[in-house]
């Protein structure tokens, strides 16, 4: 049976993945609550994925946070506050660079592989037509860039290999409970069938692309 790992399996979409990918793979299931894994220190990293035994098929990073230490997305560029922005950048877009730069060992070279990380529409440039949600949006578009360089680079020694930026939607968990009004959301299990299925229809010509939920690209 071929192996998949999920990075921030405790969060409501972590533990779906995990049930869900369970199906088809033999799952490694990190987590900070569990595991110690805090994807914002690079030895903590270091320690939990040098422990590891790849090669892994499927590679999901499903860390992240939309509130840290209660602070709520700005509303207009004014609200901003400096410690908030760059916690947002430590979680949101140095974790997932980190878990990229020492999962590598762990992706197959001679096999096919696919490798996504959660991030969100919002981080989208082109998407964004309402302004509000400066922290998040730019640590989000941040990790879409580390995305999109680490897929070039992997491309040169991974052939069959792809790194994708994934929008899982808006999905029924604490993570977003305070926002469910405004969008329309889906609960955690249908969530992670969706994204298994962007997955599953992935191949090296998509890599360092963006996709939704749904299998439609979006716009940088």
């Amino acid at each position: 049976m071929e192996k998949a790992l999920v990075i921030g399996a405790s969060g409501g979409i972590g533990q779906a993945l995990v049930a869900e990918l369970a199906q088809r793979y033999e799952v490694t299931a990190l987590s900070r609550s569990k595991d110690g894994l805090d994807v914002t220190d690079e030895a903590s990293v270091s320690a939990a994925l040098g422990a590891l035994e790849g090669p892994f098929a499927r590679i999901i990073v499903a860390t992240g946070a939309l509130e840290i230490d209660g602070h709520q997305p700005e509303r207009t560029i004014k609200a901003l506050e400096p410690e908030a922005m760059m916690a947002q950048f430590r979680l949101n877009t140095l974790g997932p660079a980190l878990v990229l730069k020492h999962v590598w060992r762990l992706i197959p070279r001679k096999s096919p592989s696919v490798i996504a990380v959660l991030s969100a529409r919002v981080g989208s440039i082109g998407d964004n037509q309402i302004g509000g949600w400066v922290s998040y949006r730019t640590a989000k578009a941040g990790v879409n860039q580390v995305i999109h360089t680490a897929a070039i680079e992997l491309a040169r020694t991974h052939t069959q290999a792809c790194l994708i930026a994934l929008h899982p939607g808006t999905v029924a968990t604490p993570f977003t409970q305070k926002y469910l009004g405004r969008y329309p959301s889906v609960p955690p299990h249908e969530a992670a069938a969706n994204i298994s299925h962007v997955l599953d229809a992935r191949g090296p010509q998509d890599t360092g692309q963006f996709y939704d939920w749904a299998n439609t690209q979006v716009p940088w």
